[in-house]
C-alpha cells in the first residue's frame, strides 16, 4: 500500500492522489482511494475536545473530574433569592414591649434594656408555628447556649418524617456571604493587602476587563457597591467572566448581587497563591474556563474548611446533602396545609461563595462565636470592624439595647423555600434561625420578624 501510494505521488507530483483516480483502471482506483490522504475537513468541536488535553491540574484533580464539571447546571437557574427589600421589612403586630413605660418618662433614665429570652422565644413561636413547615432557633451568649426553640418538620411525613435538631443541616443560602467575607478578609490581612486595593490585579489574566473594572475594590465587593450586575442569583463562571468583560457604568453604587461574592471564590485562591492568575489549563477556551472554575472552587472550598470551619469545630462542610447528616428539605407551607413532597436544592457547588454552604444552627453559631470573640479565625476587633462596615452583612440597626447586625439567606423554587437568618445581638448574643418554607401566604421577612420580636422583648 505504501509503495503504491509513493508510486502514484511520483507519477503526479504536486497533485492530490484522489484527483487522478478517475484516470486509473477500476482496480488501481480502488487501491488509490484506500491509500489516499485523509480528508482535510476540520474535526467537530466534540471530537476536538475529546482529543485535547488539560494540563497543569493541581495534585489530586483528574481530567475526568474536570470534564464532568458543569459550569451552570440547570437546577441552580431560576431560583428566588432574598435581598434587602424595605417593602418586606414592615413591622409585625407581635406585641408591645413587655414592660410598660409611661408616655412622658425619659427612657434613658431606666438604663439599657436587656432581652427577655422567654418573651422573645414565645413571639417567634407564635409567628411561625402555623405559618411554616418548621423551624430551628438557637441563641447563645458568649458562646453558651441560652435558648432553643424547635417546631415541627425538617422533612415532613411525606418524605422521611424527621424533626428539626441543632445538627440538622440546611442550605444557608446568602448567609454564606458572611462566611466568605470572613475568608476574604483573612486572606487579605495575611498578605497585607488593603480592602481598598483594586481587584483587577487579582483577576485571571486571560479575562477581558471592561470599562471601570480597574476601579473596583475589595471593599466594593464586600458591600455590594461594585456596580456589577444586579441579576441577584447569577454567579456561574461564564456569566461573571462576561460581566467583567462588559464593565460597569459606575463604581461606588449598585445593587445587591451574588456576583460580588461569586468573584471571591476566584479571588481568594489567587490571593493565597493556590492558583496563579496567569494559569492556562487548555488551548481550548471552553475547556480553559471549565478547568478554571473547577480548580478555583476546589481551592475556595479547601480554604474555607481550613481557615474558617475547622477552627470553629465544623467538620466536612459542603455544598450537597450527605448521608451522614440529617438534611432539611424546602416546602411550600406548613404540613397541615400542604402535604406535597419537599424540594432538595441539590449540589450547589457552582454557586459557592455567595451561597451554597450547608450547615446546622449549631455549626453556624460555632463559626459566629469564633469569629466574634475567640480570635481563632480573625481577631475580635476585626470581626467588629467587619460588622460596622457592612462586610458580608445586610443591616445594622440601632436599638435601645445597642446595635444589631444581620445576614439573611433565602433560596426557593417551585413555590418552596429554605431560609435562615443570623443575628449578632448586644450583650454578646448570637442567633441562628432556620425555616424550611415561606412564612405565610405573603412570604413575610424572616429578618424583619426577628428584629421586631427582639424590640418587643426588651425589658428595663
Amino acid at each position: 500500500m505504501l509503495a503504491l501510494q509513493q508510486l502514484l505521488r511520483e507519477a503526479w507530483p504536486g497533485g492530490r492522489t484522489v484527483a487522478r483516480v478517475a484516470a486509473l483502471t477500476p482496480m488501481v482506483a480502488l487501491l488509490a482511494l484506500a491509500c489516499s490522504e485523509p480528508s482535510a475537513a476540520p474535526p467537530s468541536p466534540e471530537t476536538q475536545a475529546r482529543a485535547s488535553q488539560i494540563s497543569n491540574l493541581p495534585e489530586g484533580m483528574t481530567e475526568a473530574e474536570v470534564r464532568a464539571h458543569v459550569i451552570a447546571p440547570p437546577h441552580v437557574s431560576g431560583v428566588d433569592v432574598d435581598v434587602v427589600d424595605p417593602a418586606r421589612e414592615a413591622r409585625y403586630d407581635i406585641g408591645s414591649q413587655s414592660t410598660a413605660v409611661a408616655p412622658n418618662l425619659d427612657i434613658s433614665a431606666l438604663g439599657t434594656p436587656t432581652l427577655s429570652l422567654g418573651t422573645f422565644g414565645l413571639k417567634i413561636h407564635k409567628a411561625l408555628r402555623d405559618s411554616s413547615a418548621g423551624y430551628m432557633l438557637q441563641v447563645r451568649q458568649n458562646g453558651v447556649l441560652v435558648h432553643t426553640g424547635v417546631w415541627n418538620w425538617a422533612q415532613t411525613p411525606t418524605d422521611l418524617g424527621q424533626g428539626w435538631s441543632e445538627t440538622t443541616r440546611m442550605h444557608v443560602a446568602s448567609a454564606s456571604k458572611f462566611l466568605t467575607a470572613v475568608a476574604l478578609v483573612k486572606a487579605l490581612d495575611a498578605k497585607g493587602i488593603s480592602y481598598n486595593a483594586k481587584i483587577v490585579g487579582y483577576l485571571p489574566t486571560y479575562w477581558a476587563k471592561g470599562p471601570k473594572i480597574d476601579q473596583i475594590t475589595f471593599r466594593h465587593l464586600l458591600t455590594h457597591t461594585s456596580g456589577l450586575s444586579a441579576n441577584n442569583s447569577a454567579t456561574d463562571y461564564a456569566y461573571m467572566k462576561a460581566k467583567v468583560a462588559a464593565g460597569v457604568s459606575s463604581v461606588g453604587t449598585g445593587a445587591y448581587a451574588n456576583m460580588n461574592f461569586g468573584l471571591m471564590r476566584i479571588l481568594i485562591p489567587i490571593i493565597n497563591g493556590s492558583v496563579s492568575k496567569g494559569a492556562k489549563y487548555s488551548d481550548l477556551s471552553f475547556l480553559n474556563d471549565l478547568t478554571w472554575d473547577a480548580v478555583t472552587i476546589k481551592y475556595y472550598k479547601q480554604n474555607m474548611q481550613d481557615k474558617v470551619f475547622t477552627p470553629a469545630g465544623v467538620v466536612a462542610a459542603g455544598f450537597a446533602p450527605t448521608f451522614y447528616y440529617k438534611n432539611a428539605l424546602a416546602y411550600k407551607s406548613s404540613y397541615a396545609l400542604n402535604t406535597e413532597p419537599g424540594w432538595n436544592s441539590g449540589d450547589l457547588t457552582t454557586v459557592a461563595g455567595p451561597a451554597g454552604w450547608r450547615l446546622s444552627t449549631k455549626e453556624l453559631l460555632n463559626v459566629m462565636n469564633h469569629v466574634r470573640r475567640k480570635n481563632t479565625i480573625i481577631s475580635a476587633a476585626k470581626a467588629q470592624y467587619m460588622l460596622d462596615n457592612y462586610f458580608g452583612i445586610d443591616q445594622v440597626i440601632s436599638t435601645p439595647a445597642g446595635k444589631i447586625y444581620n445576614k439573611n439567606g433565602g433560596w426557593g423554587k417551585y413555590g418552596r423555600k429554605e431560609q435562615c437568618v443570623a443575628y449578632f445581638l448586644p450583650n454578646g448574643m448570637e442567633l441562628a434561625l432556620f425555616v424550611d418554607s415561606p412564612i405565610g401566604a405573603g412570604d413575610r421577612s424572616l429578618r424583619g420578624l426577628v428584629k421586631d420580636a427582639f424590640l418587643a422583648s426588651l425589658t428595663y
